[in-house]
């Protein structure tokens, strides 16, 4: 059960990383763009940061956290019976 559920922990994680960089990236060519005077999206950038992209950086950070006390947990528990 337990390997399950960091299985597919981790898969979720691996998906929100993909999902934070493809934001990293599009702010900063946006960024470049804005300042040449080329729209290339950062309005709509700053338009899904609140319900895009700040839930996806939380969400990324809270189960690398949850992964993390799970391992440290079944190492010191599990690894002593």
């Amino acid at each position: 059960m337990k390997d399950k559920l960091l299985n597919w922990l981790n898969t979720i994680l691996v998906a929100d990383v993909f999902l934070v960089l493809f934001g990293f990236i599009w702010l900063a060519i946006a960024a470049i763009g804005d300042s040449v005077g080329v729209n290339l999206g950062l309005d709509l950038w700053h338009k899904l940061w609140q319900p895009v992209f700040n839930p996806a950086i939380g969400i990324l950070m809270g189960g690398a956290i949850l992964s993390g006390i799970i391992s440290w947990v079944s190492k010191k528990f599990l690894s002593s019976q």
